[in-house]
């Protein structure tokens, strides 16, 4: 399984208090398999078209750019296939030439896994600005799994999304400095109800939001929260995940439930609807 973690920080946790912010945001990565599957979606400049006469706009946006995972990509379109939503995909030159007013004629974006940071050097400051202000002023919801949580927290280096209000930055889950960069982790939920989820390399979210789901030593796995007039979820296991991708691992949790879950994450995040937390 390819994956994409070009920077990863292997350091002691004291190394991370004396470094802070320069060991983050130097290792922003997750992703998942290459496994791929067609499915169409309206072009930009199409969507673009509809703007200006008054047509119908797909609901999502899935961003499907430089640094994402195809296999996290594909999974992800199988998803809002299975939810019957409409979407439009833009590629990391098609999000540069997109302006903000298109940007916010979507009712969510939706940033996959993959690289964090490369996902940010393929994009311009100017249209990180327009997607952030897309939905801190006009109320875009956005949905962030694992790489798309990093890029929604922080970063003094790189030109991430800044949606917390506190300008928080994410750091990995523990295990990632126990030298494990994927596997099966149990993920309790607000309801009490905990899932086997598939994880690689992905961020824990401490700082930002109402706690959606916890990872086993309690920090945050999946958090919600208003970013100005916006609803923002972040995921750092993927739901989405396939039975290939779990080669290797053991899971108590099937893939139809993981699966089932993503399609909740999607829908909450759609229709900006809170979800039970802690």
């Amino acid at each position: 399984m390819h994956f994409y973690s070009s920077y990863l920080v292997r350091v002691s946790r004291s190394l991370i208090v004396s470094v802070g912010l320069l060991a983050l945001i130097i290792s922003t990565g997750c992703g998942s398999s290459n496994w791929s599957a067609p499915q169409a979606a309206p072009s930009v400049a199409e969507v673009a078209a509809r703007v200006v006469t008054g047509g119908s706009i797909p609901q999502v946006l899935l961003f499907v750019g430089t640094g994402t995972s195809s296999g996290a990509v594909a999974a992800t379109k199988t998803i809002l296939g299975n939810l019957k939503l409409t979407y439009a995909t833009a590629t990391s030159s098609q999000l540069n030439a997109m302006s903000q007013a298109t940007m916010k004629s979507y009712k969510l974006f939706l940033m996959p896994g993959g690289d964090a940071i490369t996902i940010s050097k393929n994009l311009n400051k100017t249209t990180t600005t327009n997607l952030h202000n897309a939905i801190v002023n006009d109320g875009l919801h956005y949905l962030g799994i694992c790489a798309g949580g990093f890029f929604a927290g922080s970063s003094g280096i790189y030109s991430y999304l800044n949606l917390t209000p506190a300008g928080v930055w994410f750091n990995y889950y523990a295990d990632e400095f126990k030298g494990i960069h994927k596997e099966a982790v149990e993920v309790r939920g607000g309801d009490g109800v905990t899932l086997d989820q598939y994880w690689e390399n992905g961020p824990q979210f401490s700082g930002w939001g109402q706690v959606v789901g916890k990872y086993p030593d309690g920090t945050p796995a999946i958090t919600e929260g208003k970013s100005g007039k916006g609803w923002v979820i972040l995921s750092a296991v993927h739901p989405e995940a396939t039975q290939s991708w779990r080669t290797g691992m053991n899971f108590t949790t099937s893939v139809a439930v993981d699966n089932a879950y993503a399609q909740t994450l999607v829908t909450a995040a759609l229709n900006g609807t809170s979800l039970p937390h802690f």
